[in-house]
């Protein structure tokens, strides 16, 4: 278990579900993984234990969208402009939120940074019920590497057909993981670019049936994997994203 209040630049730290209708999305994700929600502001934000984990807003396109924190929205969306990225909106101020860009990599996966004050990202992460890690999904690893580097000065690693990125000196998660404690994302081919999330659950094989019951469709079953068991879903507005059951090292 990991409890955080604040995160270091280039390092994710918040997670948004942009659906067309979010307060079903919290209501759903509230079944699934135990959260709570309230409304603050013009945000719907869910907890965990009394704790934020993950934020919900409106959008026509549903799909869970990862926050990178950094010292400046501006100078990040110019960098990342810079290495063939793309802004989609423009730094902004959010209140109760802080200063947030929202950029698309050169090979089209879209994500924001955000500039946090007062909000300071997610507040639990790594436990059941929580978000435990963000994964890219792209068609040219090679180009998304390069952009991220520049960007946010991530390094990576093979790791069979994904790839690890890390950035140097960071240090999350927990000592008894089975991943490296400086890993902040994970990267995976895939023909359609986007950023996905992965939440820890306490039985994989049961969240994937409740997921079902709750409206949910399981597109890729539970299965072993090196470092625990997992499965991909789609909610029941159509954002995907995982479960896992990590196995400590």
């Amino acid at each position: 278990m990991s409890q955080r209040d604040g995160y270091e630049p280039g390092v994710p730290s918040w997670i948004a579900g942009a659906h067309p209708d979010p307060e079903q999305a919290a209501r759903f994700y509230g079944e699934l993984l135990g959260w709570e929600s309230d409304t603050r502001g013009e945000h719907l934000v869910c907890t965990l234990r009394g704790r934020d984990v993950a934020g919900f807003l409106p959008s026509g396109e549903p799909a869970w969208r990862t926050h990178v924190w950094v010292d400046s929205a501006d100078e990040t969306a110019a960098r990342a402009c810079e290495a063939g990225g793309t802004v989609l909106s423009e730094p902004a101020e959010i209140p109760g939120i802080g200063r947030i860009a929202t950029l698309a990599d050169p090979v089209g996966a879209v994500f924001t940074v955000a500039e946090p004050e007062p909000h300071r990202g997610a507040q639990v992460v790594n436990e059941p019920g929580a978000w435990a890690m963000s994964a890219l999904s792209t068609p040219d690893a090679e180009a998304a590497n390069a952009f991220y580097n520049a960007v946010f000065g991530w390094e990576t690693d093979s790791f069979g057909p994904a790839t690890l990125y890390r950035l140097p000196g960071f240090v999350g998660g927990e000592p008894q993981q089975p991943v490296p404690r400086d890993l902040v994302a994970v990267g995976l081919p895939g023909e359609s670019p986007r950023w996905g999330v992965d939440f820890w659950v306490d039985d994989v094989d049961a969240t994937a049936e409740q997921a079902e019951r709750l409206g949910a469709t399981v597109i890729a079953p539970p299965a072993d994997a090196p470092v625990g068991r997992s499965a991909v879903l789609q909610d029941p507005q159509g954002a995907v994203f995982s479960v896992s059951r990590v196995v400590p090292a």
